[in-house]
């Protein structure tokens, strides 16, 4: 039975009412315990609060039934794809270098670039024999797109395959070089790669040449023609034996058995040494044959001695082209040499030098001390 004694209130009232009693959020029995105090019944106050129901018996001041609506759109709808930063736009081919001569399985890693066939491929060999160089200019004669990865033990997925990152104060995902050089086609270098935890399995499905599915936005990616992954190393992924390269790890056996084809890379020859010194020599404006000739012969001595057990240091392609460079700034060999082995600990460094003065006895270290101490 309707109350013939209700009191008239407006809708601005009661909200003032409720909100004055209750504060912006209130219940059923509220309203109802409101209603009895202020004699007006509940069918007529929560018909004025229709707008402001959120759920069944509740209602909040601060939230109108149009906002609510809104959310629940919102949370219905299909979410938004994630921004994503648009695939790097310059060209990725290397640089022809005229200093590089072919050795070694030059030839061979540049005919598997060439085929354009998905063939991961593995080159091991000592340091600073130009493995990575190779590459290089194999992706730079045959005009292919070459991206290079450094590893170390702390690359993992995010690095390898990309991630999140916050730009502009919006949350945009920034595609990893794995996944650049699968959209693009290109050669993936993946330099040290025995340097690597087992964080770099994330790789398996790529190295199979399936692509690889990105789970963080719903998204799969197929690795465009000519995609291929060359890894360098300086062990065979099984660690460093003789402990000489420090950090190497043992690398999962699945893993290593995705790559069908092994290289192992020397040092050139030298005959072909001597040509790489007289291109570096002359691309820094060092004409001196006789001093190349020198110091290729002093290198082979020592590879020899040790691959014969006799010493634990070499002395690499790279630390020949070292010299030279030195040479060009110093203007001095016995200074050149020095600086440059100076990387080594005091003994061995010693008997490089005394076996270089077998070499060239015009060369004269003891002047050089000399003449720094004064």
């Amino acid at each position: 039975m309707a109350n013939l004694f209700e009191i008239k209130m407006t809708r601005e009232e009661i909200i003032d009412g409720l909100r004055s009693q209750y504060g912006s959020e209130f219940t059923t029995p509220e309203v109802r315990a409101w209603c009895a105090m202020n004699d007006i019944t509940y069918q007529t106050v929560t018909k004025k609060l229709k707008e402001f129901k959120v759920t069944k018996g509740k209602w909040n001041l601060e939230v109108t039934q149009e906002v609510v609506e809104d959310i629940e759109r919102s949370f219905a709808a299909p979410a938004a794809a994630p921004a994503v930063v648009a695939p790097v736009a310059q060209n990725l081919v290397p640089d022809v270098d005229e200093t590089f001569v072919k050795f070694g399985p030059f030839a061979d890693v540049k005919k598997i670039i060439q085929s354009k066939l998905f063939y991961p491929t593995f080159i091991t060999g000592l340091s600073g024999n130009g493995k990575t160089f190779s590459v290089e200019q194999a992706c730079a004669q045959l005009n292919r797109e070459l991206i290079r990865v450094n590893i170390t033990i702390e690359t993992d997925e995010d690095d390898l395959i990309g991630g999140f990152r916050l730009v502009d104060g919006n949350t945009v995902w920034h595609n990893g070089p794995v996944i650049e050089s699968l959209e693009r086609g290109a050669v993936l270098l993946l330099d040290e790669i025995d340097l690597a935890s087992n964080k770099i399995l994330c790789l398996q499905s790529i190295l199979e040449g399936k692509g690889v599915f990105l789970k963080k936005i719903g998204k799969w990616v197929k690795p465009a023609a000519g995609f291929n992954v060359i890894a360098t190393a300086n062990t065979k992924g099984k660690g460093s034996e003789d402990g000489r390269f420090i950090g190497t790890n043992v690398l999962n056996e699945a893993f290593l058995e995705r790559f069908p084809v092994t290289f192992e890379q020397s040092y050139p020859h030298i005959k072909i040494e001597e040509k790489m010194l007289r291109l570096h020599s002359a691309s820094v404006g060092v004409h001196d044959d006789e001093f190349i000739k020198k110091l290729v012969d002093w290198a082979d001595i020592i590879r020899k001695t040790f691959y014969d057990g006799g010493i634990e240091e070499i002395i690499s392609t790279r630390r020949l082209v070292h010299i030279i460079r030195a040479y060009s700034i110093f203007k001095n060999k016995a200074k050149a040499i020095e600086n440059c082995v100076n990387r080594f600990d005091d003994e061995t460094k010693q008997s490089f030098m005394e076996l270089y003065d077998k070499v060239d006895s015009d060369v004269d270290f003891d002047k050089e001390s000399d003449e720094s101490v004064g």
